[in-house]
């Protein structure tokens, strides 16, 4: 297959990444990204050499860039579109949501057109657990039927991202699937979510800023769990059907501070208690029951081996992250592509 995917150099993305080139040695990747602060080109050091594997820096709504890009592959097609590309925090939704609305709704509505007209086969449209709202404690876990409730910028850009996709496939018959995920974590996650940002800073003896009362629960997964389910439903997915993709791992955010906290045998007083985010969701649970019994998927990571092995790669990768929380990575692309 040839794969169009675009955001591989954030987070989840890169993750994708490695993962299919190690499982499928006939892949080819064609990655698109931005490049904005999250994206990061060192989370594919070692694969730019791959001649499986290129690198195209764009604008996912750079209409014009993504027409020429899909006409210059056209005699060997795209066989298949993973959008990843996306503004995801939701703290910077907060603060101004412009380009959440630009990327996450003009930019998929580009790439399915430009998919659709050049006949690529499948589009797989990456979502979020946060299109479904927030559960109450008790309420059961959100099924792919549960009624759409997004309460930030963030979570309702993607929400008509994922309309979107829903449309092209009841209105154009085209091939459409959407995945929706729990939290990931794992190696390569950009240090503003909670779990590099609270190992980055207790390796330092820094504080940790937990909001409210830090009783938010969310669903964790392993980046790699995450990545075999797009896999699988890439192949063996239903076109215009949702699949949830969980792990079963509830935990509240301030036990899972408390467990970094002594991982890294870090005193509790280095717990900053700060004033909570608004409209700030209280608890997410995915129940993924469907793609389980449809694909055969399931989690193989448990959490907290997976929180290990996360820890340790962060320990033995403290130059990635610092270079990060310096802006040095930023003069990567330049290193590595300046001259290509």
């Amino acid at each position: 297959m040839k794969i169009l995917v675009t955001g591989c150099c954030g987070f989840i993305g890169s993750n994708f990444v490695r993962y299919l080139l190690n499982k499928h040695k006939d892949y080819r990747i064609v990655n698109l990204d931005k490049l904005t602060y999250a994206g990061n080109l060192e989370n594919l050091r070692g694969i730019e050499d791959d001649p499986r594997y290129e690198f195209v820096r764009g604008d996912i709504a750079d209409e014009a860039f993504v027409t020429e890009l899909f006409k210059k592959h056209k005699d060997d097609n795209f066989d298949a579109v993973v959008n990843f590309a996306a503004e995801s925090h939701v703290d910077r939704s907060i603060m101004g949501g412009d380009e959440f609305i630009r990327t996450n709704i003009e930019g998929t509505h580009i790439l399915l057109k430009n998919a659709m007209h050049h006949e690529v086969g499948r589009f797989v449209q990456i979502s979020t657990d946060e299109v479904y709202g927030a559960l109450k404690p008790g309420e059961p876990a959100f099924t792919e039927t549960t009624r759409i409730a997004p309460n930030s910028v963030y979570s309702a850009s993607k929400t008509a991202a994922d309309m979107l996709a829903r449309a092209y496939f009841k209105t154009h018959g085209y091939s459409t699937f959407i995945t929706r995920c729990s939290n990931n974590y794992g190696p390569y996650q950009f240090p503003e979510k909670l779990i590099p940002l609270f190992v980055s800073n207790l390796l330092e003896d820094r504080e940790v800023p937990v909001y409210g009362d830090g009783m938010q629960i969310r669903d964790w997964i392993y980046v790699d769990d995450h990545s075999e389910a797009i896999d699988l439903v890439l192949q063996k997915g239903r076109p215009g059907e949702v699949y949830n993709i969980g792990a079963e791992n509830e935990i509240a955010n301030i036990e899972l501070t408390k467990m970094l906290l002594k991982h890294l045998g870090k005193p509790e007083s280095l717990i900053k208690y700060v004033k909570d985010r608004p409209g700030h969701d209280r608890r997410y649970a995915m129940n993924s029951a469907k793609i389980h019994e449809e694909l055969g998927w399931k989690a193989k990571v448990d959490f907290e081996s997976g929180l290990e092995r996360t820890i340790k790669w962060y320990i033995e990768n403290r130059d990635w992250w610092e270079r990060i929380k310096t802006g040095e990575y930023l003069k990567y692309y330049d290193r590595w592509y300046g001259d290509r």
